[in-house]
């Protein structure tokens, strides 16, 4: 049997609503935002567990779930991404926190639902999966999880056996004692030092968050400070959503492989650090739908209009990164490449070679997917902001209209051999290759597949 990571904790649904503001509503000096697209993800523990499962294929999320349209929600959420959810029972409706966002800047933020977890008994299987767990993290979002009396217990048990790292909240509960990690941020620890918390605490080391400026860990052999890598640019700049349990995840994920605290708080700093760069939890969202069906959501990002692309995403700020290519039968490598590339700035562009162009590039029993429904698929995923087809050999034509800041191509090509290159640089934009994944190719499923 595999031991699971176990994320224990107050989930929640998160939505964004992303559009632009350019006027003033009549009735109240307020701006007015034109919805362009709308995100949902789990929050809380939820979002912790999803980030868990981008690195670990067997995480379990123990949780209160609310049996209600937000609830069904995130359960779909999590069941999405690989999270095997096991379910305590809620009192009330499940909480929904959503952030109007425009030009990548958030306005407004709008909560409800009340619920917290109920104090029934345990399911069974709780015991059973914290008793093979290989490490914990506890997300403690104020909501009656970690104050369940069994639930303490149990983790009281767990953390004299295998690594429990714990995200606090100033609602929540303390700490149970043993804990391998403590992660309060600076404003959690207030006045406290992180050697008095982890006397205070009994945890075997705290470590304080200091956003852009690292990280101070406290362990029973002193004090040592953790900066952000010179590596990790644009740190500080990010959308913050999500950064706590991005470095309370990696840090569970170091000690559950054998790292000491101090080198689990470095790879925490540095995760954290990149996922702020890299816009934050929005690039860990679904596309959800803006009052119609899940394909009119879809007909937003799919598009043949590049000025329209191109405007639209530039009036929300940051760096425009483009790929492109055929993604015929898409497959992990592409999902790498793309996911990747959208890291690489604030908004994902891709150039979808029409059905007459991969034709004309790989012979006349290919595409085996019409380019329309590559697109489909390609909008779906949550790094790709829009899809625009087009019907060259190159897409040198496109790329002088979209003019992004930088493009991406998989590291099976050099810079010679993109003709493409010197648009992109005509526009003051960058090349960036990127490793491919190998074994995968779309030619290589093809065939074995009609063999």
């Amino acid at each position: 049997m595999s031991r699971p990571l176990v994320i224990i904790g107050d989930s929640m649904l998160d939505v964004d609503i992303e559009g632009s503001a350019t006027r003033l509503s009549p009735e109240a000096p307020v701006p007015v935002v034109d919805t362009e697209r709308i995100w949902r993800r789990p929050g809380g523990a939820g979002l912790a567990a999803v980030l868990a499962a981008r690195a670990d294929r067997d995480v379990v999320l123990v949780t209160a779930v609310g049996d209600d349209p937000d609830g069904r929600a995130l359960t779909d959420l999590l069941a999405e991404a690989g999270v095997t959810v096991v379910a305590l029972p809620m009192s009330g409706s499940t909480v929904c926190k959503t952030r109007i966002r425009a030009a990548g800047q958030s306005m407004l933020r709008v909560d409800h639902g009340e619920g917290s977890a109920a104090a029934d008994p345990l399911p069974a299987q709780v015991v059973e999966i914290l008793g093979y767990a290989r490490a914990v993290c506890v997300a403690d979002y104020g909501r009656g999880v970690t104050a369940h009396p069994q639930i303490r217990e149990l983790l009281g048990r767990v953390a004299g056996r295998v690594p429990v790292v714990w995200d606090p909240h100033p609602r929540g509960e303390p700490p149970v004692a043993g804990c391998r990690l403590v992660t309060p941020n600076q404003a959690e620890a207030g006045d406290n030092s992180a050697e008095s918390l982890r006397v205070h605490w009994d945890a075997d080391a705290v470590c304080v968050t200091l956003g852009p400026r690292g990280a101070l860990v406290a362990t029973v052999d002193g004090s040592a400070h953790h900066a952000v890598p010179d590596t990790v640019g644009g740190g500080g700049h990010g959308d913050t959503c999500g950064a706590g349990d991005r470095f309370a995840i990696a840090a569970t994920l170091a000690l559950a492989d054998g790292k000491d605290v101090h080198g689990a708080v470095a790879d925490a700093v540095e995760a954290a650090s990149r996922f702020v760069a890299a816009g934050g939890a929005v690039g860990v969202s679904s596309a959800a739908v803006p009052g119609g069906s899940a394909d009119d959501v879809q007909s937003t990002a799919i598009t043949g209009d590049i000025a329209e692309v191109r405007d639209r995403l530039r009036r929300r700020g940051g760096r425009l990164v483009a790929t492109g290519g055929c993604f015929d039968l898409l497959h992990t490598g592409h999902v790498r490449l793309l996911r990747q590339a959208r890291d690489l700035g604030d908004a994902l562009v891709v150039l979808l070679n029409s059905d007459a162009s991969v034709r004309a590039l790989k012979g006349p029993r290919r595409p085996v997917v019409a380019d329309h429904d590559r697109a489909r698929v390609l909008a779906a995923l949550a790094c790709v902001d829009a899809v625009v087809i087009f019907d060259e050999h190159s897409p040198e034509a496109a790329l002088d209209q979209l003019q992004p800041d930088v493009w991406v191509k998989g590291g099976d090509y050099a810079e010679t051999d993109l003709p493409e290159a010197a648009v992109v640089r005509r526009h003051g934009g960058e090349v960036v290759l990127l490793p491919t994944v190998a074994g995968y190719s779309s030619s290589n499923l093809i065939a074995a597949a009609r063999s």
